[in-house]
């Protein structure tokens, strides 16, 4: 059969070649997708951050001619890999209603951008326009590309650059807002190297600041540094006097006022302050997903360790374009403020804290002051101790070295250590006793001779009491102002093993202290328990294995003034008052019977340094021997715990190393007067 088509006649088969053909050409005339379809599949790659797929089969021709692989595909690599940009979302709008694409006409979409970046989210929407045309023998619709599609004001030629803001390291104040740790001022020692040609000087000046003249000559030798400009060669804390005044000495050398970390309390804080010191690589490695630096300082002793979180802040960053062209205009397109460190307040008294320290007169020991109204942590010294001011600008070998071969050490934080009390626990024996009923305070034992053993049964060990001239019969009162430490052992003895450690352990021994820094604990002994009668008699006037730190002893006192509570040591002020610690520990009748013994004890007992014109003192002293085995000789501590009984506005602990040559305890009772006598005197 034929056919005529167009004036020619064709057979059936070859009609329907010709459709068929027809069909094909058809079809390679239309676009294989929509618009809207190669959009989509373009974001897809986008949210994917496929750049080099977006390039290579998306981008139509006269983008690849404005912008080489390398201009779009890495540097946006590159951007996202340093700004952080991570949470890409990339979306369009659809149109409202089905689009007949005219492939002679652009397909404008609009496009919403989404993304997070180191300084905060970004989020822009920009029209986007598809071709359609021929590429590489293929006709489709291609995307128009322009790097405001990065970011929405990034023109070519623009720069992309990230600024940084410090936070200011937050602040410690003492209770009356004195400053304890401040962002303060000290000063930069160097040289104007035109003025400082003389070899002689350098050597000279290397001495003086603990540094090498070949550190010298590398920062004389920077590149920026010009003949007549200031050179910075080492800083030097405000305080260092004697230091300042060396480098005046030195021809050609002087110093400028700058920036600095500052300590005003110096010594009398410096265990409890702490100081901030470089980063090391180290710690860097260990910190590194927290926001830290290789510039950055860091807590690295005290509480400068402790609040590094709350004091250290966080740097604020700024994400910028900078435009090309003469202007150099600015545009900030992210930005997180800096965030400035918390100002932290204590309960310590700086002064008083300072007068405590000064009263020690550089011995070796610890002292801890509480108001035993609210539980606050007024005073927390160790003596000696290290100038902060001098560790933060880091500390040359040579000094170091001296402090830490000091046989004093002051490098030594004895405030969180524990130590023997000795006759001072007596009062906490006695209170025991009389709560468990065992101890009578009006009865008094009849004790003679300088030492004594129960039964005979406890071989060569026997109590020994300082003073065998305590009048009999020996009560309660009589035993504190005697300090009889016969008395406290048959008082331990009749209450028995059970009743007294467990009395302990209500006074918190055994446990950790409940407070802001890491102290140790109070023991009873190594295991918690008392294995003999010898080591009861030893353990209830503070020998034996029993040890108490420092801050705990003087919270001891608290149920004396409190009739029977001991309260939360506290060291922010802004922490609640009162917080009960341990409460029942004792009646008011039984704790009126203890502070007039104590108050005794200064007036006609063994205090007598301590029995002041000016101030009414009440307290126990307390000797405790260091030695390895009965009859030995060796290292003595003495302690005071001490109020002013008639205005008690703090208890003090305080703790001399080696007063076996210094006549007893009463030497630290001396000490621990100054301090109340200057307290009253302001």
């Amino acid at each position: 059969m034929k056919k005529t088509i167009g004036g020619y006649h064709v057979t059936k088969k070859l009609a329907v070649i010709l459709a068929l053909a027809f069909l094909v050409f058809l079809a390679g005339c239309q676009p294989k997708a929509s618009p809207e379809e190669r959009l989509k599949e373009y974001i897809g790659h986008w949210n994917k951050e496929e750049f080099s797929e977006m390039y290579s089969t998306y981008l139509n021709q006269g983008t690849k001619e404005a912008y080489a692989s390398e201009d779009f595909v890495e540097r946006q690599q590159k951007l996202y890999a340093d700004l952080a940009i991570e949470n890409i979302e990339v979306t369009y709008t659809k149109p409202s209603k089905d689009e007949n694409w005219d492939t002679e006409k652009p397909a404008d979409f609009p496009v919403q951008v989404k993304m997070d970046t180191m300084a905060g989210p970004i989020e822009f929407e920009k029209n986007m326009t598809l071709l359609y045309e021929t590429a590489e023998d293929k006709e489709d619709w291609f995307i128009e590309w322009d790097p405001s599609f990065i970011f929405e004001q990034l023109a070519t030629g623009d720069e992309v650059r990230v600024s940084a803001t410090r936070a200011k390291r937050g602040e410690i104040l003492d209770r009356n807002e004195q400053p304890i740790a401040i962002n303060g001022t000290g000063y930069n020692v160097g040289v104007v190297p035109e003025n400082f040609k003389d070899a002689s000087a350098k050597e000279e000046l290397a001495t003086v600041l603990g540094v090498s003249v070949a550190s010298i000559d590398e920062k004389l030798n920077q590149s920026w540094v010009q003949e007549n400009q200031f050179v910075p060669i080492s800083k030097v804390a405000k305080d260092n006097t004697q230091l300042l005044e060396k480098v005046k000495a030195v021809p050609g050398a002087t110093y400028q006022e700058t920036a600095m970390r500052e300590y005003p309390y110096g010594e009398a804080l410096g265990h409890l302050s702490g100081y901030i010191g470089p980063m090391t690589a180290e710690k860097l490695e260990e910190l590194k997903d927290q926001g830290y630096t290789s510039t950055d300082l860091i807590g690295r002793r005290g509480l400068e360790q402790t609040l590094e979180e709350r004091l250290r802040g966080k740097n604020g960053l700024k994400i910028l374009i900078k435009k090309q062209g003469d202007t150099g205009e600015e545009l900030t397109i992210a930005e997180t403020p800096a965030k400035d460190g918390e100002t932290v307040v204590l309960t310590i008294d700086a002064e008083l804290q300072k007068s405590t320290y000064e009263a020690m007169e550089g011995e070796a020991g610890t002292s801890a002051a509480v108001n035993p109204k609210t539980g606050e942590t007024l005073v927390l010294v160790s003596s000696p101790a290290y100038n902060p001011n001098e560790y933060m600008l880091g500390i040359s070998e040579d000094r170091f070295k001296e402090l830490s071969e000091d046989p004093l050490n002051p490098l030594f934080n004895r405030f969180g250590a524990a130590y023997a009390p000795g006759s001072t626990i007596k009062p906490v024996t006695a209170a025991i006793g009389m709560e468990a009923g065992t101890l009578d305070p009006s009865v008094g034992l009849q004790i003679d001779g300088e030492t004594w053993q129960k039964d005979g049964s406890w071989g060569d060990y026997r109590v020994t009491r300082l003073h065998p001239e305590a009048p009999n019969p020996v009560n309660l009162n009589t035993a504190l102002v005697y300090s009889d430490n016969i008395y406290f052992a048959r008082q331990a003895l009749e209450m028995g093993n059970q009743a007294f450690v467990s009395g302990l352990q209500r006074f918190g021994f055994g446990e950790e202290i409940p407070f802001a820094l890491e102290l140790q604990s109070s023991q009873i002994s190594n295991e918690g328990t008392i294995g003999s009668q010898g080591q009861l008699a030893d353990t209830s006037f503070g020998q034996g294995q029993m040890l108490t730190n420092i801050l705990h002893l003087a919270s001891m006192y608290e149920p004396f003034l409190t009739d029977g509570t001991m309260y939360k040591p506290l060291l922010f002020i802004d922490e609640e008052k009162s917080q009960v610690w341990k409460e029942g520990l004792l009646s008011a009748e039984n704790a009126k019977v203890l502070r007039t013994g104590m108050r005794n004890v200064v007036v006609d007992g063994y205090a007598q340094s301590a029995n002041s014109k000016t101030v009414k003192i009440a307290g126990k002293t307390g000797t405790a021997e260091l030695k390895g085995a009965i009859g030995e000789e060796g290292q003595e501590n003495g302690f005071f715990v001490a109020y002013d009984s008639e205005s008690p506005d703090f208890i003090l602990a305080m703790m001399i190393e080696s007063i076996e040559e210094n006549g007893g305890s009463d030497y630290v009772a001396g000490f621990a007067t100054k301090v109340f006598e200057n307290y009253k005197a302001e």
